[in-house]
């Protein structure tokens, strides 16, 4: 055997006697749970940095390079269909290699996409542009599947408050993002690049960094520490029953999924076209990113509030609550006068509570319908229709926007969140199986 195979087996061995040692150790479990925690939190404060740049100024950059409003939301649509690649691909390689592996090569492929999206406006070359948010987009998947990370070690009851707790410190980053369009404009422009790049050079460090930090320091990895220990009991459970497949609640995942993929094309829709109808009614690119940055802190902010009150009365209850708060955002976001920054900051805050809602509810939904030994890969999978659920909305709500009206879009989403509610009615209505 040659000496890199060996020490290749050595270090493996060493690696599993630790995640062994954890195992056996309900102490150690509780540790890890709360160094987890620390290291995705950090994480995410970068990874909201680079999440921001796409949402606050994706659709006026594809406006200014293709000269019409019509196909503003192409970049959207191809950063989230990206991300729905991404999420496959994370999850997936999550369930073979760790959480370590798969968030850390998620976050470093979005740090690369958004290199690509600055190269792509300073060369002005369409091809590069589309190419490029669709790698851009893996970011955005890592950025989402992150929360997950935070629930492997967690209680049944401490699920949602884990999520949240991931989801709360994306707020950093993610308002800091949109506030910093004129600082990272003027960085660009003083380069020799267009100003609307800017965003994007931020956005390549910030998801670089998240990924280094993941990479380096969630060690020992907590989702196969989770595995290991839903191994070792079923393997007790081997001598008492003959029955030890992994059980999967196929009705939380329909839920769970539901919520999450109907909140994500209203939310989708909504915001993309909003810089876009501001800069027709004469706000700033500053103004742009004051409401971007309020409603994006919207999104992460409440989540300590949202994970308490998800634990505390139902998965179900805090769905119904989303669908209502989508539908006040749309109608207010519909009808408010177009030079109202007020409403439209209210709007987009109500927009990004009942997103959170929605997330957070949709995702404990998942965590306790599936057992660790399929979690990753079905977490994958879940989050690849919220993806393309997200590139759906965000290529629609040009057409529709540009077709009809802003307010018309917003009228629509309002009302399409509805549905949440007859969806989750019936899917609790089947039958056990």
């Amino acid at each position: 055997m040659s000496s890199n195979k060996v020490r290749d087996q050595e270090k493996t061995e060493r690696r599993d006697a630790v995640i062994q040692g954890y195992i056996e150790s309900r102490e150690k479990q509780r540790q890890l749970q709360k160094r987890t925690l620390g290291i995705v939190i950090a994480s995410q404060t970068f990874g909201g940095a680079g999440l921001a740049a796409g949402i606050t100024v994706g659709a006026l950059l594809a406006q200014e390079m293709l000269g019409t409003d019509q196909y503003a939301g192409i970049p959207t649509a191809l950063f989230t269909l990206g991300s729905a690649a991404a999420a496959l691909l994370v999850g997936r390689l999550s369930q073979q290699k760790g959480r370590r592996v798969g968030l850390a090569a998620g976050f470093l492929a979005g740090g690369f996409g958004a290199i690509g999206v600055v190269l792509a406006a300073v060369f002005d070359n369409l091809p590069l542009l589309f190419l490029s948010f669709l790698v851009y987009g893996g970011g955005t998947a890592t950025n989402m599947q992150a929360r997950y990370a935070g629930t492997d070690l967690a209680l049944p009851t401490e699920r949602a408050k884990a999520i949240s707790m991931a989801m709360v410190f994306t707020t950093f980053g993610a308002v800091a993002g949109p506030n910093l369009v004129n600082v990272t404009g003027q960085l660009a422009e003083s380069l020799g690049a267009p100003v609307l790049s800017g965003p994007f050079m931020l956005a390549a460090l910030a998801y670089i960094v998240a990924g280094v930090i993941l990479l380096i320091f969630l060690r020992p990895d907590p989702f196969m520490v989770a595995k290991g220990i839903a191994e070792k009991e079923n393997h007790n459970q081997a001598h008492q029953s003959e029955d030890i497949t992994p059980s999967v609640h196929k009705r939380g995942i329909i839920i769970g999924a539901a919520v999450m993929i109907l909140t994500q094309i209203v939310m989708v829709a909504i915001m993309t076209m909003t810089p876009v109808h501001m800069q027709h009614h004469g706000h700033g690119i500053g103004a742009v990113g004051m409401v971007i940055g309020i409603h994006v802190a919207a999104m992460y902010l409440p989540s300590l509030i949202t994970g308490i009150l998800v634990d505390r009365f139902g998965r179900t209850m805090m769905s119904y609550a989303s669908g209502v708060t989508l539908l006040i955002a749309g109608l207010l976001a519909a009808f408010a006068p177009a030079d109202s920054m007020i409403l439209l900051i209210v709007a987009l805050a109500l927009l990004g509570l009942g997103w959170n809602f929605g997330l957070i509810s949709g995702t404990a939904a998942i965590v306790d319908a599936t057992p660790p030994q399929l979690r990753a890969k079905t977490q994958g999978k879940v989050d690849v229709l919220i993806a393309l659920a997200g590139a759906t909305g965000g290529a629609m709500s040009g057409m529709v926007a540009a077709q009809t009206s802003y307010s018309t879009l917003s009228l629509l989403g309002g009302v399409l969140s509805l549905l949440l509610i007859p969806m989750i009615i019936w899917s609790r209505a089947k039958p056990k199986e």
